[in-house]
């Protein structure tokens, strides 16, 4: 995984915030009728809704969450649905942790 695009990713309060969102789907969008929120993923309508934002920006928020591996997006009829992925979240996590704390060599 490219972690300067995850990086990039994490860089964003408003894609942070979607983070925080998608990680309870079902308390902040289970008015979703159109696919259950913890299964199938909240649609992007709904994201930009809860982020206040033109579904254009949350579009390129999403995408970039999309290219850091953080979230998946899948195709339902005319809808686009998101959810966490929460393995590469844990992992980028993991990674931050060791190079925050690790010790410069070569000095």
């Amino acid at each position: 995984m490219d972690r300067s695009t995850q990086i990039k990713a994490m860089a964003s309060e408003q894609r942070l915030r979607i983070l925080q969102l998608l990680a309870e789907p079902g308390k902040h969008f289970g008015k979703q009728w159109s696919a259950d929120p913890m299964e199938f993923g909240v649609c992007m309508t709904l994201i930009a809704e809860a982020l206040d934002v033109a579904q254009p920006t949350a579009s390129r928020h999403l995408d970039i969450l999309r290219q850091a591996g953080f979230i998946t997006v899948h195709r339902h009829l005319k809808w686009s649905y998101c959810k966490r992925d929460e393995a590469a979240i844990r992992g980028y996590l993991d990674w931050l942790g060791l190079e925050i704390s690790a010790t410069p060599t070569g000095r």
